[in-house]
């Protein structure tokens, strides 16, 4: 099957033309194959599915250069973004015949009249393109051929993107793409996550081979498979010249003399690819000693019993008032708070330092100095696509206890339906890029029949979609799978200790602490214009994880550790996966649920089929010692060590199936990663009174009492939810509550209330006033919001809080996630908002300064110290600030915006990793891939 690519018009430049020549001279080579036999569709047209921007992730040399020459596009890779931009301005009038409008038909299978190619990499397996789209549909006759033509098909669409993310995973990103301050920052944020020597990936390969039976054994015959037709692309590619342009333009390959190697990819680039993905996606807890000194500060302020007391209101583990995807009252006890802790081994106040990861600086490491080099001129275009970083900072979220979370789901149960079937609107919500980090393909055959979608580089199985006649997804769970643990150090000659000791106590032996390095280097090319620089990364390693800090426990040093379940365990949850994709294992809501609780990582996995709406919370969970508290730093003695601790392969006793939320047939469920259950603890702060799956739960609880849901009207529940400001819906009306509790007689004051109150009674929307004018209908009521809510925040809390403990809490938990706001842990541009904030933290206080009953208040009243018109003047000073705020500085401006640009500032940029450049949509609080599905039949 030739390249993917337009067609340029007769004025591209000579330079384009000459190396298209040598680009696209050969195509890749066909073969016949036999057709394996067809499988039923219980969907029946009623599966749609949207994957923004486009599934071709390749471009070559020629596609780069004349997307930056004249803004072209190779064919497939923009085709989806209008369609799910449209649903903005298209969702109000919807209906399910109109949901194509906006979707793709996720039917299984090509109909004859839509087939672009046909590509056949070896006689036992087929990949149909669709003219629609350009999705792969791979059908195969052997699973070792239908394997291999997943890999053949990941090659074809993700090349780039597979081999930028392995390296991720790695810790070698800058030596492979360059050294942009960027690039040094995502691999200095990922690689301490998951260090590891060939020798672990190489164990985690043969663990999963030889402790999972038959279907470990399948699923590292399959991975081999995956890899082998991987390989076999990346050879075609080179040979035919059409890999690729980005291995030119980062000095991999000569485009001349196509001098140069994309390296072979390997069984263990699965497993760093995976630790990648499942570490970002499906973590969970964590943050410990950054809530250890929070809770000092707490202590420090109020007395140890006081501020204990204020601090946990805080943190709020079990808030009755918080939003459950469970709500029919069913508890599941985790990771609670102990009522007699043991072993909490708080630092001493002033003594945490972290640990140091960069050494041994040469040249632009830390620096962002560039020096360019001479460009050949037909590459001259794309000269310094890559100086703010392959994956451009800030466009992942970032590391720590917010690390986590997006996406959401929408499931109603048939009994509440026009159509008496279950009813699914849901997917995952991973950011935007270009091209985006899944991709979107149907797989046909032995014990494979699925449609969706898989992160590039793993995806042997679909990770998320739909089968013969049911449907899944998953949103990021975070329930607590990683603890921190003080160690004591030690001196191997019997000396005293320092907090810089590199041995430590373990169970009584004084033990080394192994070394992990990775040093890399770089030199400026034609994409990255850095100049040339290395460092070396260092972590250390125990049997207790990984060192994060050094501290002083009263007063002997100890190093605190980092230690996950998943840990030596990245790739474990393939198991999962592949019973996910097997019809002969998924047959109901029970056969999900078993098949989901094979997946290591923390995910809400969601299940439809025309009969069950069901849900199941994943996780390696450990059994933790009697008395342990999960919030805080524990002592690393062996009375307080996970249940079964084996450090050499990290395995412990884990939670049985049980004891894991679950639920099927409930009237609905929604998710959008707030707090699974009543009993199940919340890992981090802020999953209280108010939350952003308030949108989604107000919504569809509606709808059912209505009664009569479409997928239509789901949809829209959704689509509402996504361009709804979370703090104008939920937070707005106490906040006039307490403003009008008397009359406000400053008349441009005044009329800065009534703006907010009209935005309110629109509905708190941040939407166009009309589709491409580019200016919200509200335009002056968003901004004072956005300029207000900091600063209402600071006004309420910092003057009872004081500064010591308001900013150590502000460290724990953001102020703000709005969609403009670059702090984020998602970072700007990026759809995902308002997850992380003071809302809940707000709402309660403002209700009991209101007089409002509120189960599980803050320990204390703080705006106005608890007065209505000492509140009331916080709030009102604060608001005079903010309307004052000129929108230049409410919107500062950076790469893609102008100052004071408001639209443009909430925008989603899909970041481009790679070559080709896409254009800016309207914000969408909603998944990057969905599905609307409603199964009439069943097997």
């Amino acid at each position: 099957m030739p390249p993917r690519t337009v067609k340029f018009r007769a004025a591209t430049v000579a330079a384009v033309l000459a190396l298209g020549t040598i680009l696209l001279a050969a195509s890749p080579q066909s073969g016949a194959a036999a057709e394996p036999a067809p499988v039923t569709d219980y969907c029946q047209g009623q599966c749609d599915d949207i994957l923004p921007p486009g599934e071709n992730g390749n471009a070559t040399l020629v596609d780069i250069l004349g997307n930056k020459a004249f803004g072209t596009h190779p064919a497939h890779s923009d085709d989806q973004l209008d369609r799910y931009n449209g649903l903005v301005a298209g969702h109000a009038g919807l209906t399910d015949r109109k949901l194509t409008d906006f979707f793709n038909d996720a039917s299984f299978g090509v109909p004859k009249g839509q087939v672009e190619s046909v590509t056949s990499p070896r006689d036992d397996v087929t990949i149909t393109r669709d003219k629609a789209s350009g999705v792969p549909h791979i059908k195969g006759t052997t699973r070792y051929g239908t394997e291999f033509g997943a890999g053949f098909a990941a090659g074809q669409d993700r090349l780039w993107l597979m081999d930028l993310f392995r390296h991720i995973g790695r810790g070698e990103l800058t030596s492979f793409a360059g050294g942009a301050l960027a690039n040094q920052g995502l691999e200095q944020q990922f690689w301490p996550q998951a260090p590891y020597t060939e020798a672990d990936l190489e164990a985690q390969v043969e663990y999963i081979r030889t402790h999972e039976g038959a279907r470990g054994e399948q699923a590292m015959a399959d991975a081999q498979a995956y890899v082998d037709g991987i390989n076999a692309y990346r050879e075609k590619s080179k040979k035919g010249r059409y890999f690729p342009g980005e291995y030119v333009l980062t000095g991999k390959m000569d485009a001349i003399t196509n001098i140069g190697e994309i390296q072979p990819f390997r069984l263990t680039d699965l497993i760093s690819l995976a630790s990648v993905v499942g570490g970002q996606f499906g973590g969970g807890g964590g943050g410990e000693v950054q809530a250890a000194l929070s809770l000092l500060s707490a202590q420090q302020k109020y007395g140890v019993a006081e501020g204990t007391k204020v601090w946990e209101s805080f943190r709020q583990r079990e808030d009755p008032e918080a939003v459950l995807t469970i709500h029919d009252g069913t508890s599941f006890p985790y990771a609670g708070k102990p009522a007699t802790a043991r072993g909490i081994a708080l630092p001493d106040a002033g003594s945490v330092t972290a640990e140091p990861l960069i050494h041994d600086r040469t040249g632009s490491a830390g620096t962002d100095r560039k020096a360019p080099v001479k460009a050949p001129a037909a590459l001259r275009k794309a000269q310094g696509i890559y100086d703010d970083g392959v994956v451009p900072e800030g466009s992942l979220p970032g590391s720590g206890a917010q690390k986590r979370g997006m996406s959401n789901a929408l499931l109603v149960s048939g009994k509440h339906t026009a159509g008496g079937n279950p009813i699914a609107v849901f997917g995952p919500q991973t950011g935007y890029f270009a091209p985006q980090l899944m991709m979107l393909q149907e797989i046909q055959g032995p014990g494979i029949s699925a449609r969706g979608v898989s992160f590039a580089g793993v995806g042997m199985y679909i990770q998320m979609g739909r089968g013969q006649d049911y449907a899944w997804s998953a949103t990021s769970a975070g329930q607590d799978i990683t603890d921190t643990y003080a160690i004591d150090l030690c001196e191997p000659d019997g000396s005293a200790p320092t907090k810089d000791s590199t041995h430590y106590l373990y169970r009584g032996t004084c033990t080394a602490m192994e070394t992990l390095e990775r040093t890399n280097s770089w030199k400026p090319t034609v994409a990255d214009s850095t100049a040339k620089g290395s460092y070396r990364m260092q972590v250390r390693r125990t049997n207790y994880g990984i060192v994060t800090h050094r501290a002083t426990v009263g007063g002997k040093p100890v190093a605190y550790t980092s230690l996950r379940t998943t840990y030596r365990h990245e790739a474990d949850s393939i198991i999962g996966f592949q019973m996910l994709n097997d019809p002969a294992y998924v047959k109901d809501a029970a056969s999900f649920q078993r098949a989901a609780s094979n997946i290591d990582y923390a995910f809400n996995w969601f299940y439809a089929d025309s009969r069950t709406a069901a849900y199941y919370n994943s996780g390696m969970n450990p059994v933790r010692a009697a008395g342990v508290d999960p919030a805080l730093p524990v002592k690393a003695e062996r009375a307080y060590e996970w249940k079964g601790y084996d450090p050499a392969a990290n395995t412990a006793a884990y939670t049985p199936f049980a004891e894991h939320p679950h639920s099927s047939g409930q009237d609905y469920y929604v998710s959008w990663n707030n707090k699974q259950a009543k009993g199940y603890a919340a890992a981090g702060f802020g999953l209280g009174a108010v939350h952003r799956a308030d949108l989604l739960d107000d919504r569809v609880a509606k709808l059912v009492e209505e009664g009569g849901v479409t997928r239509a009207s789901l949809t829209r529940a959704m689509a509402q939810a996504a361009v709804t400001d979370l703090r104008g819906e939920q937070l707005l009306p106490e906040l006039l509550k307490v403003i009008r509790s008397r009359p406000v007689t400053d008349p441009e004051l005044n009329s800065v209330v009534q703006q907010l109150e009209s935005w309110r009674a629109a509905g708190s929307q941040r939407r166009e006033s009309s589709p491409g004018s580019h200016a919200y209908t509200y335009a002056d009521a968003v901004r004072i919001m956005d300029a207000w809510w900091p600063k209402l925040v600071e006004a309420e809390f910092r003057p009872g809080l004081g500064d010591g403990l308001y900013e150590a809490l502000t460290a724990n938990l953001a102020t703000d996630e709005s969609p403009a706001a670059g702090h984020g842990p998602s970072g700007a541009h990026s759809g995902s908002a308002f997850q992380y904030g003071w809302w809940g933290f707000v709402d309660k206080d403002l209700r009991r300064v209101l007089g409002q009953p509120v189960k599980g208040p803050l320990a204390k009243a703080f705006c106005g110290n608890g007065d209505l018109a000492g509140c009331r003047d916080a709030l009102l000073s604060s608001l005079k600030q903010a309307a004052a705020e000129p929108a230049a500085e409410v919107y500062p401006g950076d790469d893609n915006c102008k100052a004071g640009e408001q639209w443009c500032s909430d925008s989603i940029v899909h970041r481009p990793l790679g070559g080709i450049a896409q254009k800016s949509v309207h914000w969408q609080n909603r998944p990057t891939y969905q599905q609307v599905v409603e199964f009439p039949a069943h097997r």
